[in-house]
């Protein structure tokens, strides 16, 4: 039957029989018995006995001759559960020999061995003692990359996907070497899963592209997948190379601003949502704006930062810190009542912290896209309801004091296209009128 399949540091009990119609079959007495072991193998003294009767060594063997998929599969899946535990896992990441032949399974073409061999690694990367043993082993490693890759931009099944992600999530926050050596990467190398029995010349990989790729695969069903694929995204954008990735792509980047703009415009923090989804938003959409904003600020000659089509971002963006005002309020409210559970004050914090960062970001973003508007897009704003003296309001509240330049330009150019909206606002905010 099929257990719990939770990853990273969990330990994972058995999944439902799957594999290629064409490929052998284990007998069903022999799959239950080494079932149990599966399950049984997240105790962790079943785990050091099977380390006692040397199991990886076995799991070494089958891997070099067995030809049928959901032995492999369950192999590494016992592997991963004893990885849970740290002595455990650092033996088995010590093991060279047992480290290449692990990576070789990334090539796999079979998703249920892939999921438990992401699902593995994520385990020791998990793990700091570790950690860096892997890391520098994949990064010795080319086809990995490739691997990665050729999973990302061709899998539809939405748990590997998820499953990869994290792991590249990890490795990009654990090594900017890595990462950067990753952003550069592309060439043809004949690896990966073969078609038809012919060895696969894998295409030219670009990291970016894949990532859309599987972005677009998790977005509808796994709202943790995409948080984790727009971090990764984000974790390009802190180093140069990695916006250049971005924005220097054939099509100017404009297939990522499509993406994380129809995400911010149409799928998250809608108007018919309440504010407090904000919060459970907080950290995709703190990704999602820190890559566009790097972008805006990288790519101000593109078409799609033209300020005619980005209204409707401006509206959201808004609306985003409106959310947050209301979120601020209750957590106010609710701080109040809970002076004496001193836990729940350091939840709130942890989650005032990741507010903050949003805030942050989102203020950033408006702020330069307010200073590109010109009276025709101020128009149009106000025609099309983004822009009110609500809306401005909360905007200048939000901008003011750190962002008194943009402010104060946005502001003239607010004056041609509708003088009452913005001497009311010079009303709100005193602090304008003094130097205009």
């Amino acid at each position: 039957g099929a257990g719990l399949r939770a990853g990273g540091g969990v330990g994972v009990s058995r999944g439902l029989p799957k594999g290629p119609p064409g490929d052998p079959q284990l007998d069903e007495e022999m799959e239950n018995d080494i079932c149990k072991v599966w399950d049984m193998s997240m105790d962790e003294d079943v785990a050091l006995f099977l380390q006692e009767f040397n199991a990886p060594d076995i799991f070494m063997g089958v891997f070099a001759k067995s030809k049928c998929p959901r032995l492999t599969e369950i192999c590494v899946g016992i592997l991963g559960n004893m990885a849970c535990f740290q002595d455990i896992c650092m033996s088995i990441s010590k093991d060279e020999n047992l480290g290449q032949v692990l990576l070789q399974r990334l090539c796999d073409s079979d998703s249920p061995t892939l999921l438990e061999t992401s699902r593995l690694l994520l385990t020791c990367l998990s793990q700091p003692e570790v950690a860096n043993i892997w890391v520098e082993r994949i990064r010795e490693n080319p086809s990995v990359y490739d691997c990665v890759c050729f999973i990302m931009s061709s899998s539809t099944n939405v748990e590997l996907l998820v499953k990869v992600g994290e792991v590249v999530d990890k490795l990009f926050d654990l090594d900017e070497e890595l990462m950067l050596s990753w952003i550069k990467n592309g060439t043809c190398r004949s690896v990966g899963p073969s078609v038809d029995d012919s060895p696969e010349e894998l295409p030219y990989f670009k990291i970016v592209p894949c990532i859309l790729e599987a972005s677009k695969q998790v977005r509808s069903d796994n709202p943790e997948g995409l948080d984790v694929y727009m971090h990764i995204l984000q974790l390009l954008t802190t180093v140069d190379e990695g916006i250049q990735a971005i924005v220097q792509a054939p099509d100017g980047g404009k297939e990522t601003w499509s993406l994380l703009y129809d995400l911010v415009c149409q799928e998250l923090c809608q108007p018919d949502d309440p504010p407090i989804i904000v919060q459970e938003q907080k950290t995709v959409l703190a990704s999602i704006l820190s890559v566009l904003s790097a972008m805006f600020a990288s790519q101000t000659e593109q078409e799609y930062t033209r300020m005619r089509k980005n209204m409707p971002l401006i509206g959201s963006l808004i609306r985003i810190l409106q959310y947050m005002e209301g979120c601020g309020k209750r957590a106010v409210d609710n701080s109040k009542e809970s002076k004496e559970e001193e836990t729940g004050r350091a939840d709130v914090n942890e989650e005032d912290f990741h507010l903050k960062i949003l805030k942050d970001i989102c203020c950033e973003l408006l702020s330069n896209m307010l200073q590109e508007l010109t009276k025709e897009n101020t128009l149009e704003g106000l025609h099309q309801g983004h822009l009110n003296e609500q809306t401005c309001s909360c905007a200048f509240q939000n901008l003011l004091p750190l962002y008194f330049a943009s402010v104060e330009s946005f502001l003239e150019v607010l004056r041609e296209a509708d003088q009452t909206l913005a001497d009311n606002l010079e009303k709100r905010f005193p602090s304008l009128k003094v130097h205009t």
